[in-house]
């Protein structure tokens, strides 16, 4: 079975870029290119990826660096793939955060094998919390995502349409995290049913009733010209 996993390589040198992208799709992996960490964060913020392979010499900020901040926002796969081959740069690298180190040139094989390796232990732990974390709590609600149940502060159970759900667990998965109307049509879109942009405003209002959201809404809130944005502190 091919990999559809979305990996990322940000990288300036367009022979190298190009290589590396050649060896990924060859694999079946869906393959972003960008030149420089202002590329990155706008690629990450727009689509979803599981890997990212990083130059260290970037023309905007350097690789440590990105890493860096990458590693605080996300536990993303992070792979340092760069001219350096010192020890201290390597030992750098992994103390910031990134999974693994490859030297160039490298061999494309032996890197197939590290980014298959560890695109499959960040499933894992992916898989292990989403099973730890099934439930959500926010001011007396319970969102139980094994069970689709969202439960009120009195332990009613209150129905939920697939779409409600959907767009719901979006939110509580990503509280403060403000998303475009786009982005939640994608979430909560699927083959049997593909809904249109008004449709993400009429299920808002829906959920605002279903969890007694007031006229000026403290949880699920309008960022105007924007989109919505869940606002809560888990209990």
């Amino acid at each position: 079975m091919r990999d559809s996993a979305h990996l990322l390589i940000v990288e300036d040198e367009p022979v190298t870029r190009e290589f590396l992208a050649a060896c990924l799709e060859k694999e079946g992996y869906v393959v972003t290119r960008v030149e420089c960490g202002a590329e990155m964060w706008r690629c990450l913020d727009a689509a979803a990826v599981d890997l990212v392979l990083m130059d260290i010499n970037l023309p905007d900020e350097d690789g440590f660096s990105l890493t860096r901040s990458l590693r605080q926002r996300s536990d993303i796969g992070i792979i340092l793939v760069s001219a350096r081959n010192e020890d201290l740069d390597r030992i750098v690298g992994l103390e910031l955060g990134a999974d693994d180190y490859v030297v160039k040139p490298f061999n494309d094989r032996e890197l197939l094998l590290r980014v298959k390796n560890l695109l499959r232990r960040t499933r894992r732990q992916r898989q292990e919390e989403e099973v730890a974390n099934s439930r959500y709590r926010f001011h007396g609600w319970t969102l139980d995502t094994e069970r689709r149940r969202l439960t009120s502060p009195a332990g009613d159970v209150v129905p939920l349409t697939n779409g409600e759900y959907q767009l719901l667990s979006v939110f509580v998965r990503r509280p403060g995290r403000v998303f475009t109307r786009d982005q939640l049509l994608e979430a909560v879109s699927s083959r049997d049913w593909m809904p249109n942009d008004r449709t993400i405003d009429v299920l808002v209002n829906r959920l605002r009733r279903k969890i007694n959201e007031s006229s000026v809404p403290r949880m699920l809130v309008t960022v105007h010209g924007v989109g919505y944005q869940f606002l809560w502190e888990s209990e």
